[in-house]
């Protein structure tokens, strides 16, 4: 989920839009205090993992937001700004900004740049938490309660297509050809059913809250 702080409602909108396209999902928020509130959400489906920032804010400033952010988590941050003196920008980087884009930009060079910064951040993620369940990325082992919970490498692959696409609702056929590429092995549609129902059991997802079925769309991982 990407959160796109900016108080110009034009913009906002325009920025919604275009990441929208590009399937990625939007929160917008228009001062410090909507931002914090986004960032503060318990609903596991709106949960904030990119961050665009205005540097100027009705009641503050995108450095604020981004300091907070740092206290906490490393989500990719990008400021979006007309503030594109030196000053600004080396104190944008030293509060913790990964990118710093003057307007006006480029909605193409933007999203390239989201997509470079997103695909560093999950490549560097050695742990991932779903529910009561540890993944060691590193190691390809996955623990509850202190346990390891055996998986096979199909099981195993398809949840890495679920924590790299974290969030986002991918449907069969993305699955399936994300598996039969990282694979090398012929996976089915009937095959794919048995493994989503083998790979909820183990991570004691009874109820689908964690791999959730969105009819007529797909699937998406909630951390």
């Amino acid at each position: 989920m990407v959160l796109v702080v900016e108080d110009d409602s034009i913009i906002a909108e325009g920025l919604k839009l275009a990441l929208t396209g590009e399937g990625m999902e939007v929160t917008l928020a228009s001062s410090v205090s909507e931002a914090y509130a986004a960032l503060e959400n318990d609903d596991p489906g709106k949960k904030i993992d990119f961050c665009l920032l205005d540097m100027t804010l009705p009641d503050g400033n995108g450095m604020e937001i981004c300091t907070k952010i740092r206290e906490t988590s490393e989500m990719p941050i990008i400021f979006l700004t007309a503030m594109d003196d030196e000053i600004h920008t080396v104190l944008a980087f030293d509060k913790g900004a990964d990118d710093y884009i003057s307007k006006p930009f480029h909605i193409k060079e933007l999203i390239a740049r989201m997509k470079r910064l997103m695909k560093r951040n999950k490549s560097s993620v050695a742990t991932c938490v779903i529910g009561a369940n540890k993944v060691d990325i590193t190691n390809a082992k996955m623990y509850r309660d202190g346990n390891e919970v055996p998986l096979t490498a199909m099981e195993y692959k398809l949840l890495l297509v679920f924590i790299n696409h974290a969030g986002e609702i991918l449907d069969r056929d993305q699955i399936l050809n994300i598996l039969w590429d990282d694979v090398g092995s012929f996976v089915n549609d009937n095959t794919l059913t048995v493994y989503i129902k083998r790979l909820r059991s183990k991570l004691g997802d009874d109820e689908g809250d964690l791999i959730e079925t969105l009819r007529g769309q797909g699937y998406r991982l909630n951390l």
